[in-house]
């Protein structure tokens, strides 16, 4: 084991009681190679298979919680990260590349920060660094060990519970964990409020307390964005959301074409929602993107500044450039795109990355261990430069797609809302007729990738409101 290694994990379990619903005993060891010798740990924790798509892959996903000789609670601070209880062992099962998750992480990180002081500095998404795993001594491969997204990450309050029982709820935390009605966050249906599982959505922080008074503030989120109309919309969604982290947010979707968001795989939290309901977006699961998609094959189109317009708060946002919306998030992206996200920064991360994985033998271990993987998903390149090469390809075009499409939105193309009424309505028939061209970032008013009636329908809508 040599400083170029990347740190070793062996995680010891009896792998019939592993569940993706309840944790099991297990011991965890850890060598890594500090400079100057090999350092060794070892602690007792509790495991649990994780992941949704994860699941379903034979390079499994873990949960670990750290546990004393007593089963309590333990923080470790593991390979300099962090200090807390609860880890991530990542298989990154489905990602070619073995390492989307942690660069797009690093990217964000270095460029957007919570909307409130924290203890870990400002900090709003997870670290972590990529390790070789063996399960019960057998190789499974290089692995991303990070953090987690939750209460005490983010600095959120805790919930209070007085002498007679009854909660006071301060900081919320909730994880989009599936598509459905209330995905875009502007509907949802009739629900039990005492799971910690509502709609579409899982109860992150308070989950000891999962009742109504915890759902609340996420209805309340909901019913502003899908009841209140454009005009008391306009004047208090800065009420609702911290507006840096929405530009911030729809600059890192489009940046990296993230497939299943955005709501699906991110967290909303307030610190306290009796002092401030405004909400923030804390992303997760950057694994399908750079050029491919949620089960890891090519998905080589562009981002299209329009393509989150079927989602609250952007629908309103962006179809009516609110308070400049539009030009807000193309200043960032021409201050991102020449600085952090660069196709010469982005390149930094990942050959950075892919050099230690080569020089290390791991990428050559990973791929003996999964080439003949019973599900391909799972199966890499033997040569990893190939995929680096892909991705950057990939993503130096995407850069200058959405450069050349942020001039519309600089210039103000399309902001008024009347024009809807006498150019967008007449164009939209004529395409549908056959008698007209198409011009998709025009026309697509619902944001759905295509034109159609629904796009007509959109039209009136924005004719209604104004």
């Amino acid at each position: 084991m040599s400083s170029m290694s990347l740190p070793q994990i062996n995680v010891m379990l009896n792998l019939d009681s592993l569940s993706h619903k309840y944790f099991t005993n297990g011991t965890i060891v850890i060598a890594e190679h500090n400079g100057v010798e090999i350092v060794t740990s070892q602690y007792n924790c509790l495991v649990r298979h994780r992941g949704k798509t994860a699941r379903q892959l034979p390079k499994i996903s873990l949960s670990i919680k750290f546990v004393d000789q007593d089963g309590e609670k333990l923080d470790v601070n593991l390979l300099g990260l962090r200090n807390d209880n609860t880890w991530i062992l990542d298989a990154m099962g489905i990602d070619k590349l073995r390492m989307r998750n942690r660069v797009c992480f690093d990217l964000w990180n270095e460029y957007s920060h919570t909307m409130w002081d924290t203890k870990f500095g400002n900090r709003n998404g997870i670290v972590g660094t990529m390790v070789e795993m063996y399960i019960n001594g057998e190789y499974s491969g290089i692995y991303h060990l990070s953090d987690k997204v939750n209460r005490q990450l983010l600095n959120l309050r805790k919930a209070k519970e007085n002498n007679l029982g009854t909660v006071t709820v301060k900081g919320v935390l909730y994880k989009g964990a599936h598509k459905g009605v209330s995905n875009n966050l502007l509907d949802y249906l009739a629900a039990r409020t005492d799971l910690t599982s509502w709609n579409t959505f899982e109860l992150q922080y308070p989950d000891d307390y999962p009742c109504l008074a915890s759902w609340q503030p996420l209805m309340d989120l909901i019913d502003f964005n899908g009841k209140s109309d454009y005009t008391y919309f306009k004047a208090h969604y800065n009420e609702w959301y911290y507006v840096d982290n929405l530009v911030d947010y729809y600059i890192l979707l489009l940046a990296f074409n993230l497939d299943d968001m955005p709501y699906n795989n991110s967290f909303l939290s307030t610190a306290d929602v009796n002092f401030d309901h405004r909400y923030m977006i804390t992303p997760w699961d950057l694994d399908a993107c750079l050029g491919r998609g949620c089960d890891g094959t090519p998905r080589p189109a562009f981002s299209r500044l329009n393509q989150l317009m079927p989602f609250a708060p952007f629908d309103r946002l962006v179809r009516y450039n609110v308070d400049g919306f539009k030009q807000r998030v193309a200043e960032r992206w021409e201050e991102l795109s020449n600085t952090v996200l660069s196709p010469e920064n982005v390149e930094s991360h990942i050959t950075q990355i892919a050099r230690r994985y080569i020089e290390s033998g791991a990428w050559q271990r990973e791929y003996n261990r999964w080439k003949n993987a019973s599900d391909s998903r799972v199966v890499i390149g033997e040569n990893l430069n190939e995929e680096v090469e892909y991705v950057m390809q990939w993503y130096r075009g995407n850069h200058s797609s959405l450069t050349n499409q942020f001039m519309q939105w600089h210039a103000g193309h399309g902001d008024d809302p009347d024009a809807v009424t006498t150019v967008i309505v007449s164009q939209i028939y004529e395409y549908l007729l056959g008698t007209g061209t198409c011009d998709i970032d025009k026309l697509d008013l619902n944001g759905d990738g295509n034109i159609t009636a629904g796009d007509i329908t959109a039209a009136y809508d924005i004719i209604l409101q104004n």
